[in-house]
């Protein structure tokens, strides 16, 4: 089963001076990294959902889906991405670009999950709860679609009881300038 990939980088980065996904990091913006590190891992397609800039993708072999409505938080980039997969996707990975410890082999071990039971999300487990990145299958791509507001899909991974793949690291996220040298996250 070939599994899509949608990042969601629309957001304006308002606590970080601008969109987290064109901050540099080890050479390349943040969405050049987790665009890389779905194609690495497999996806395809890789779909992003970008604001009103110029995502600057490089070459990579990424769609840029753009999210005129991305002010209305998470849930308007879930919906645009969903809704921009081709027919007859069978799943998708949603992922964004401020978790620095999400890479190839993380999304692959999760791919591995899902292929076991392929009408059960699944999704990473930290902070004693479930998140992203995590894989819907297309059975579920309607309640993507009716998320709301600045709300993720992490209700929808709960109330299926989606598999879980721990990933402790997946707490580490990049919301301000700081974060990028306090965590840790390589130059």
């Amino acid at each position: 089963m070939t599994t899509a990939a949608v990042i969601l980088a629309a957001g304006a980065g308002r606590r970080m001076g601008g969109p987290k996904a064109l901050l540099p990091l080890a050479g390349e913006t943040l969405l050049q990294r987790a665009s890389r590190q779905a194609l690495d891992a497999g996806c395809c397609p890789v779909l992003a959902v970008v604001g009103d800039w110029d995502p600057g993708l490089g070459g990579l072999a990424v769609h840029a889906v753009p999210n005129p409505d991305a002010a209305e938080g998470v849930a308007s980039s879930i919906r645009a991405g969903v809704l921009a997969l081709p027919t007859g996707t069978e799943a998708v990975l949603l992922l964004t670009v401020d978790q620095p410890a999400v890479d190839a082999a993380l999304l692959r071990r999760l791919l591995e999950l899902f292929g076991h039971d392929p009408e059960r999300p699944a999704g990473c487990a930290y902070a004693n709860t479930l998140g992203i990145p995590a894989i819907f299958p297309s059975r579920l791509f309607q309640d993507l679609c009716a998320l709301q507001g600045d709300r993720g899909a992490k209700a929808i991974l709960l109330r299926e009881q989606a598999v879980a793949l721990p990933f402790p690291e997946g707490v580490l996220d990049l919301d301000r300038p700081e974060d990028l040298l306090r965590r840790g996250v390589p130059a």
